[in-house]
């Protein structure tokens, strides 16, 4: 029975960490992701095709995916270091 308890402690444990990432990322996530479709849109009123549109949302979506799983405290960063996270710079 104590071989069960101890492990099952550690994982009562650390659930409520890993159910908490970085301050902010998914607002900057989201806001990434936003943009990308934004500037799809851009593409598309300005003649370029389809596949181009959907080339730039893919990596918007790549860029908020590992915007999300860095955890980073956004707090922590400048204005220009958000803007370089959203804009893939």
């Amino acid at each position: 029975m104590k071989r069960f308890i101890a492990p099952a402690l550690l994982v009562l444990a650390a659930a409520p960490l890993a159910a908490c990432g970085g301050d902010g990322d998914d607002a900057l996530a989201e806001r990434a992701e936003e943009q990308g479709e934004a500037q799809a849109e851009a593409a598309m009123a300005n003649g370029s095709n389809e596949m181009v549109a959907d080339q730039i949302e893919d990596n918007a979506e790549a860029r908020a995916e590992a915007i999300d799983d860095s955890d980073v405290d956004v707090d922590d960063l400048s204005q220009a270091q958000r803007d370089a996270m959203v804009n893939g710079n």
